[in-house]
Protein backbone atom coordinates (compact mmCIF):
# COMPACT_ATOMS: atom_id res chain seq x y z
CA UNK A 1 0.00 0.00 0.00
CA UNK A 2 1.54 3.62 -0.93
CA UNK A 3 2.57 5.78 1.98
CA UNK A 4 0.37 9.01 1.54
CA UNK A 5 0.86 12.33 3.52
CA UNK A 6 -1.08 16.17 3.46
CA UNK A 7 -0.02 19.08 3.28
CA UNK A 8 -2.04 22.05 2.78
CA UNK A 9 -4.64 20.96 0.28
CA UNK A 10 -1.80 18.40 -1.83
CA UNK A 11 -1.24 15.00 -1.30
CA UNK A 12 2.02 13.58 -1.00
CA UNK A 13 2.27 9.53 -2.27
CA UNK A 14 5.37 7.72 -2.19
CA UNK A 15 5.52 4.28 -3.69
CA UNK A 16 7.29 0.85 -3.08
CA UNK A 17 10.20 -0.73 -4.94
CA UNK A 18 7.35 -3.80 -5.43
CA UNK A 19 4.25 -1.56 -6.70
CA UNK A 20 3.72 -0.23 -9.71
CA UNK A 21 1.83 3.23 -9.68
CA UNK A 22 0.13 4.80 -12.57
CA UNK A 23 -1.55 8.15 -11.81
CA UNK A 24 -3.88 10.00 -14.36
CA UNK A 25 -5.16 13.76 -14.54
CA UNK A 26 -7.90 14.51 -16.83
CA UNK A 27 -7.49 11.41 -18.84
CA UNK A 28 -3.70 11.93 -19.52
CA UNK A 29 -1.08 8.96 -17.49
CA UNK A 30 1.29 11.68 -15.47
CA UNK A 31 3.09 9.19 -13.85
CA UNK A 32 3.77 5.64 -14.35
CA UNK A 33 6.41 3.33 -13.17
CA UNK A 34 8.09 1.70 -9.70
CA UNK A 35 9.17 3.40 -6.11
CA UNK A 36 8.01 6.34 -7.32
CA UNK A 37 7.18 9.62 -5.26
CA UNK A 38 5.39 12.59 -6.17
CA UNK A 39 2.48 15.89 -5.46
CA UNK A 40 -0.82 15.30 -6.67
CA UNK A 41 -3.94 17.17 -5.97
CA UNK A 42 -7.03 14.58 -4.78
CA UNK A 43 -9.62 16.09 -6.66
CA UNK A 44 -8.00 15.54 -9.68
CA UNK A 45 -5.63 12.34 -9.51
CA UNK A 46 -6.84 9.23 -10.68
CA UNK A 47 -4.60 6.64 -8.83
CA UNK A 48 -3.84 2.93 -9.19
CA UNK A 49 -1.27 0.26 -7.47
CA UNK A 50 -0.22 -2.55 -8.87
CA UNK A 51 2.35 -5.13 -7.40
CA UNK A 52 4.88 -6.48 -9.56
CA UNK A 53 6.24 -9.03 -6.93
CA UNK A 54 6.10 -12.67 -6.62
CA UNK A 55 2.93 -13.81 -4.65
CA UNK A 56 2.18 -17.40 -3.24
CA UNK A 57 -0.90 -18.53 -3.82
CA UNK A 58 -2.09 -21.88 -1.85
CA UNK A 59 -5.59 -24.26 -2.66
CA UNK A 60 -6.97 -26.83 -1.20
CA UNK A 61 -9.70 -28.74 -3.42
CA UNK A 62 -11.47 -32.02 -3.57
CA UNK A 63 -11.76 -34.39 -6.81
CA UNK A 64 -12.93 -37.45 -7.85
CA UNK A 65 -11.16 -40.48 -9.36
CA UNK A 66 -12.02 -42.76 -11.85
CA UNK A 67 -13.54 -45.46 -9.28
CA UNK A 68 -15.12 -42.68 -7.42
CA UNK A 69 -12.73 -42.22 -5.05
CA UNK A 70 -12.65 -38.51 -3.24
CA UNK A 71 -9.07 -37.12 -2.88
CA UNK A 72 -8.03 -34.29 -1.43
CA UNK A 73 -5.23 -31.84 -3.35
CA UNK A 74 -3.23 -29.55 -1.98
CA UNK A 75 -1.05 -27.07 -4.07
CA UNK A 76 0.46 -23.42 -4.14
CA UNK A 77 0.56 -21.37 -7.57
CA UNK A 78 3.55 -18.29 -7.56
CA UNK A 79 2.16 -15.74 -9.98
CA UNK A 80 3.21 -11.95 -10.91
CA UNK A 81 1.99 -9.27 -12.07
CA UNK A 82 4.57 -8.80 -15.84
CA UNK A 83 2.13 -6.56 -17.22
CA UNK A 84 0.97 -3.92 -14.91
CA UNK A 85 -0.36 -1.63 -16.97
CA UNK A 86 -2.89 -4.64 -18.86
CA UNK A 87 -3.26 -5.77 -15.37
CA UNK A 88 -4.73 -1.88 -14.04
CA UNK A 89 -6.91 -2.02 -17.47
CA UNK A 90 -8.79 -5.28 -16.83
CA UNK A 91 -8.75 -5.09 -12.98
CA UNK A 92 -9.61 -2.71 -10.42
CA UNK A 93 -6.34 -1.55 -9.19
CA UNK A 94 -7.21 2.19 -7.81
CA UNK A 95 -6.38 3.67 -4.29
CA UNK A 96 -8.15 5.94 -2.37
CA UNK A 97 -5.84 8.97 -2.86
CA UNK A 98 -6.38 9.85 0.68
CA UNK A 99 -5.44 6.56 2.21
CA UNK A 100 -4.03 4.50 -0.60
CA UNK A 101 -5.67 1.91 0.03
CA UNK A 102 -7.61 -0.20 -2.68
CA UNK A 103 -10.82 0.50 -3.53
CA UNK A 104 -11.44 -2.87 -4.63
CA UNK A 105 -10.10 -6.53 -4.35
CA UNK A 106 -8.08 -7.03 -7.45
CA UNK A 107 -6.06 -10.04 -5.88
CA UNK A 108 -8.87 -12.14 -4.42
CA UNK A 109 -9.99 -11.77 -7.91
CA UNK A 110 -6.77 -12.67 -9.22
CA UNK A 111 -6.89 -15.76 -6.78
CA UNK A 112 -10.30 -16.96 -7.88
CA UNK A 113 -9.11 -16.63 -11.44
CA UNK A 114 -5.83 -18.87 -10.90
CA UNK A 115 -7.48 -21.86 -8.25
CA UNK A 116 -10.76 -22.00 -10.78
CA UNK A 117 -8.37 -22.69 -13.62
CA UNK A 118 -5.98 -24.81 -11.50
CA UNK A 119 -8.79 -27.09 -10.69
CA UNK A 120 -10.57 -27.30 -13.70
CA UNK A 121 -7.37 -29.04 -15.21
CA UNK A 122 -6.64 -31.05 -11.76
CA UNK A 123 -10.24 -32.18 -11.87
CA UNK A 124 -10.09 -33.26 -15.83
CA UNK A 125 -6.61 -35.33 -15.46
CA UNK A 126 -8.14 -37.16 -11.43
CA UNK A 127 -11.85 -38.25 -13.34
CA UNK A 128 -9.18 -40.26 -15.86
CA UNK A 129 -7.10 -41.60 -13.18
CA UNK A 130 -7.78 -44.53 -10.55
CA UNK A 131 -7.28 -43.42 -6.94
CA UNK A 132 -3.92 -46.27 -6.36
CA UNK A 133 -2.44 -44.76 -9.90
CA UNK A 134 -3.12 -41.38 -8.36
CA UNK A 135 -1.51 -42.39 -5.33
CA UNK A 136 1.10 -42.98 -6.70
CA UNK A 137 2.02 -41.08 -9.69
CA UNK A 138 -0.98 -38.20 -9.29
CA UNK A 139 1.38 -35.48 -7.88
CA UNK A 140 3.20 -34.92 -11.04
CA UNK A 141 0.63 -35.21 -13.26
CA UNK A 142 -1.31 -33.47 -11.78
CA UNK A 143 1.06 -30.94 -10.88
CA UNK A 144 2.21 -31.22 -15.35
CA UNK A 145 -1.34 -30.66 -16.30
CA UNK A 146 -1.84 -27.67 -14.27
CA UNK A 147 1.26 -26.01 -15.15
CA UNK A 148 0.76 -26.67 -18.92
CA UNK A 149 -3.09 -25.59 -18.49
CA UNK A 150 -2.46 -22.52 -16.73
CA UNK A 151 0.61 -21.71 -19.58
CA UNK A 152 -2.41 -22.02 -22.21
CA UNK A 153 -4.93 -20.41 -20.45
CA UNK A 154 -5.52 -17.59 -22.79
CA UNK A 155 -6.90 -14.95 -20.33
CA UNK A 156 -4.45 -14.95 -18.25
CA UNK A 157 -1.58 -12.96 -20.50
CA UNK A 158 -4.51 -11.16 -21.50
CA UNK A 159 -4.88 -9.96 -17.96
CA UNK A 160 -0.92 -9.44 -17.35
CA UNK A 161 -0.61 -12.26 -15.22
CA UNK A 162 2.03 -14.95 -15.71
CA UNK A 163 2.86 -18.10 -13.78
CA UNK A 164 6.45 -18.64 -12.12
CA UNK A 165 5.81 -22.22 -10.91
CA UNK A 166 3.13 -24.83 -9.65
CA UNK A 167 3.65 -27.04 -6.84
CA UNK A 168 1.45 -29.79 -5.64
CA UNK A 169 2.20 -30.75 -1.79
CA UNK A 170 -0.15 -33.77 -1.64
CA UNK A 171 -2.85 -36.20 -2.52
CA UNK A 172 -4.80 -37.55 -0.10
CA UNK A 173 -7.91 -39.83 0.11
CA UNK A 174 -10.75 -39.86 2.80
CA UNK A 175 -8.77 -41.32 5.87
CA UNK A 176 -11.46 -44.17 5.85
CA UNK A 177 -10.01 -45.21 2.19
CA UNK A 178 -6.24 -44.37 3.58
CA UNK A 179 -6.43 -46.50 6.24
CA UNK A 180 -8.26 -49.91 4.02
CA UNK A 181 -5.01 -49.13 1.52
CA UNK A 182 -2.48 -49.04 4.50
CA UNK A 183 -3.71 -52.40 6.02
CA UNK A 184 -2.78 -54.71 3.40
CA UNK A 185 0.70 -53.34 3.47
CA UNK A 186 0.85 -52.81 7.17
CA UNK A 187 -0.56 -56.85 7.13
CA UNK A 188 2.33 -57.79 4.72
CA UNK A 189 5.36 -55.66 6.89
CA UNK A 190 3.38 -58.10 9.88
CA UNK A 191 4.10 -60.91 8.42
CA UNK A 192 7.52 -60.03 6.73
CA UNK A 193 7.76 -59.22 10.61
CA UNK A 194 6.24 -62.86 11.93
CA UNK A 195 8.80 -64.50 9.58
CA UNK A 196 11.50 -62.35 10.79
CA UNK A 197 10.94 -63.25 14.34
CA UNK A 198 10.26 -67.02 13.38
CA UNK A 199 13.47 -67.20 11.63
CA UNK A 200 14.87 -65.22 14.32
CA UNK A 201 13.81 -67.63 17.37
CA UNK A 202 15.25 -70.80 15.06
CA UNK A 203 18.42 -69.04 15.44
CA UNK A 204 18.36 -69.08 18.58
CA UNK A 205 17.23 -72.46 19.23
CA UNK A 206 20.07 -73.61 16.48
CA UNK A 207 22.63 -71.14 18.59
CA UNK A 208 20.86 -72.05 21.92
CA UNK A 209 21.72 -75.83 21.14
CA UNK A 210 25.39 -75.09 19.62
CA UNK A 211 25.48 -73.08 22.84
CA UNK A 212 24.35 -75.98 24.75
CA UNK A 213 26.52 -78.57 22.98
CA UNK A 214 29.31 -76.36 23.55
CA UNK A 215 29.69 -76.01 27.25
CA UNK A 216 28.91 -79.69 27.53
CA UNK A 217 32.29 -80.22 25.85
CA UNK A 218 34.14 -77.39 28.14
CA UNK A 219 32.65 -79.07 30.97
CA UNK A 220 33.85 -82.86 30.09
CA UNK A 221 37.35 -81.22 29.10
CA UNK A 222 37.19 -78.76 32.33
CA UNK A 223 36.77 -82.11 33.85
CA UNK A 224 39.54 -83.74 32.49
CA UNK A 225 41.64 -81.21 33.52
CA UNK A 226 40.60 -81.08 36.78
CA UNK A 227 41.61 -84.45 37.46
CA UNK A 228 45.04 -83.81 36.00
CA UNK A 229 44.84 -80.74 38.17
CA UNK A 230 44.36 -82.91 41.09
CA UNK A 231 46.88 -85.88 39.90
CA UNK A 232 49.62 -83.07 39.89
CA UNK A 233 48.46 -80.84 43.21
CA UNK A 234 48.93 -84.18 44.89
CA UNK A 235 52.10 -84.84 43.12
CA UNK A 236 53.29 -80.71 44.47
CA UNK A 237 51.76 -81.84 47.53
CA UNK A 238 54.43 -85.15 48.07
CA UNK A 239 57.56 -83.10 46.57
CA UNK A 240 56.41 -79.99 49.08
CA UNK A 241 56.00 -82.51 52.04
CA UNK A 242 59.61 -83.85 51.54
CA UNK A 243 60.92 -80.23 50.32
CA UNK A 244 59.76 -79.32 53.97
CA UNK A 245 61.25 -82.59 55.56
CA UNK A 246 64.81 -81.57 53.86
CA UNK A 247 64.36 -78.09 54.63
CA UNK A 248 63.40 -78.39 58.31
CA UNK A 249 66.53 -80.74 58.82
CA UNK A 250 68.63 -78.40 57.58
CA UNK A 251 67.18 -75.92 59.14
CA UNK A 252 67.66 -78.08 62.69
CA UNK A 253 70.90 -78.50 62.20
CA UNK A 254 71.41 -75.22 61.38
CA UNK A 255 69.58 -74.02 64.97
CA UNK A 256 71.64 -76.83 66.62
CA UNK A 257 75.02 -75.43 65.16
CA UNK A 258 74.17 -71.96 65.71
CA UNK A 259 72.58 -73.03 69.50
CA UNK A 260 76.16 -74.26 70.34
CA UNK A 261 78.02 -71.12 69.40
CA UNK A 262 75.65 -69.12 70.71
CA UNK A 263 76.33 -71.20 74.22
CA UNK A 264 80.02 -70.55 73.84
CA UNK A 265 79.43 -66.89 72.87
CA UNK A 266 77.41 -66.76 76.05
CA UNK A 267 79.92 -68.38 78.33
CA UNK A 268 83.02 -66.76 76.86
CA UNK A 269 80.91 -63.46 77.58
CA UNK A 270 79.95 -64.27 81.27
CA UNK A 271 83.74 -65.02 81.87
CA UNK A 272 84.66 -61.94 80.53
CA UNK A 273 81.23 -59.95 82.67
CA UNK A 274 82.69 -61.95 85.64
CA UNK A 275 86.57 -60.75 85.29
CA UNK A 276 85.38 -57.15 84.39
CA UNK A 277 82.73 -57.19 87.21
CA UNK A 278 85.54 -58.45 90.13
CA UNK A 279 88.11 -56.04 88.47
CA UNK A 280 85.33 -53.54 88.98
CA UNK A 281 84.59 -54.52 92.48
CA UNK A 282 87.87 -54.44 93.33
CA UNK A 283 88.44 -51.01 92.10
CA UNK A 284 85.50 -49.74 93.63
CA UNK A 285 87.08 -51.68 97.03
CA UNK A 286 90.16 -49.76 96.69
CA UNK A 287 88.46 -46.30 96.23
CA UNK A 288 86.12 -47.20 99.09
CA UNK A 289 88.98 -47.51 101.46
CA UNK A 290 90.87 -44.74 100.37
CA UNK A 291 87.48 -42.49 100.34
CA UNK A 292 87.06 -43.48 103.89
CA UNK A 293 90.30 -42.95 105.21
CA UNK A 294 90.57 -39.56 103.52
CA UNK A 295 87.54 -38.76 104.76
CA UNK A 296 87.87 -39.68 108.95
CA UNK A 297 91.32 -37.93 108.88
CA UNK A 298 89.01 -34.92 107.53
CA UNK A 299 86.98 -35.27 110.47
CA UNK A 300 89.79 -36.09 112.62
CA UNK A 301 91.23 -32.49 111.64
CA UNK A 302 87.58 -31.30 111.75
CA UNK A 303 87.16 -32.08 115.32
CA UNK A 304 90.70 -30.83 116.71
CA UNK A 305 90.02 -27.49 114.60
CA UNK A 306 86.49 -27.47 116.54
CA UNK A 307 87.75 -28.55 119.74
CA UNK A 308 90.15 -26.06 119.55
CA UNK A 309 87.67 -22.99 118.94
CA UNK A 310 85.43 -24.33 121.56
CA UNK A 311 88.22 -24.26 123.93
CA UNK A 312 89.16 -20.70 122.71
CA UNK A 313 85.42 -19.59 122.93
CA UNK A 314 84.92 -20.72 126.16
CA UNK A 315 88.11 -19.06 127.97
CA UNK A 316 87.32 -16.10 125.90
CA UNK A 317 83.63 -15.84 127.59
CA UNK A 318 85.16 -16.57 130.86
CA UNK A 319 87.69 -13.88 130.92
CA UNK A 320 84.73 -11.48 129.37
CA UNK A 321 82.79 -12.58 132.29
CA UNK A 322 85.53 -12.25 134.90
CA UNK A 323 86.66 -9.09 133.65
CA UNK A 324 82.53 -8.23 133.58
CA UNK A 325 82.14 -9.22 137.14
CA UNK A 326 85.35 -7.61 138.54
CA UNK A 327 84.23 -4.21 136.47
CA UNK A 328 80.93 -4.99 138.66
CA UNK A 329 82.09 -5.23 141.96
CA UNK A 330 84.78 -2.58 141.44
CA UNK A 331 81.39 -0.61 140.53
CA UNK A 332 79.94 -1.15 143.62
CA UNK A 333 82.48 -0.76 146.29
CA UNK A 334 82.48 2.93 146.79
CA UNK A 335 78.25 2.88 146.69
CA UNK A 336 76.97 3.20 150.17
CA UNK A 337 75.31 0.45 151.83
CA UNK A 338 71.85 2.19 151.99
CA UNK A 339 71.70 2.69 148.09
CA UNK A 340 73.25 -0.99 147.53
CA UNK A 341 69.90 -1.97 149.90
CA UNK A 342 67.88 0.37 147.74
CA UNK A 343 69.34 -1.21 144.66
CA UNK A 344 68.78 -4.92 145.86
CA UNK A 345 64.99 -4.27 146.97
CA UNK A 346 64.01 -2.55 143.65
CA UNK A 347 65.84 -5.58 142.04
CA UNK A 348 63.63 -7.66 144.34
CA UNK A 349 60.75 -5.82 143.35
CA UNK A 350 61.50 -6.42 139.90
CA UNK A 351 61.52 -10.06 140.42
CA UNK A 352 58.87 -10.52 142.45
CA UNK A 353 55.83 -11.91 141.85
CA UNK A 354 52.47 -10.31 141.82
CA UNK A 355 51.92 -8.79 145.15
CA UNK A 356 47.92 -7.91 146.08
CA UNK A 357 48.06 -7.09 149.61
CA UNK A 358 50.51 -5.80 152.00
CA UNK A 359 50.50 -5.95 155.74
CA UNK A 360 52.92 -3.45 157.19
CA UNK A 361 53.30 -4.10 161.41
CA UNK A 362 53.98 -1.09 163.71
CA UNK A 363 57.05 -2.45 164.81
CA UNK A 364 58.40 -3.02 161.34
CA UNK A 365 57.58 0.03 160.28
CA UNK A 366 58.96 2.06 163.66
CA UNK A 367 62.40 0.39 162.69
CA UNK A 368 62.79 1.58 158.59
CA UNK A 369 61.76 5.05 159.88
CA UNK A 370 64.13 5.30 162.38
CA UNK A 371 66.69 3.55 159.32
CA UNK A 372 65.77 6.12 157.17
CA UNK A 373 66.15 9.20 159.55
CA UNK A 374 69.61 7.97 160.51
CA UNK A 375 70.33 7.67 157.02
CA UNK A 376 69.20 11.16 156.43
CA UNK A 377 71.33 13.02 159.29
CA UNK A 378 74.33 14.35 158.37
CA UNK A 379 77.18 12.65 160.24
Amino acid sequence: MADITRRLGWRHLRGAPTAHIRHHRGGKLLHDGTGLSFWFRALTAALSEVPVDDRELAMTFHARTSDFQDVAVQATVTYRISDPALAATRLDFSVDPDTGAWRGTPLEQLGTLLTETAQQHALDVLARTTLSAALVDGVTAVRERVAAGLAAEPRLPATGIEVVAVRVVALRPEPEVERALRTPAREQIQQEADRATYERRAVAVERERTIAENELASQIELARREEQLVEQRGTNARREAEEHAAADAVRAEAEAARSVKLAEAEAARSVKLGEAEAARTVRLAEAEAARSVKLGEAEAARSVRLARAEAEAARAVGEARAQAQAAWLAVHADVDPAVLHALTGTRLAENLPRIENVTISPDVLTGLLARLGASRDPA
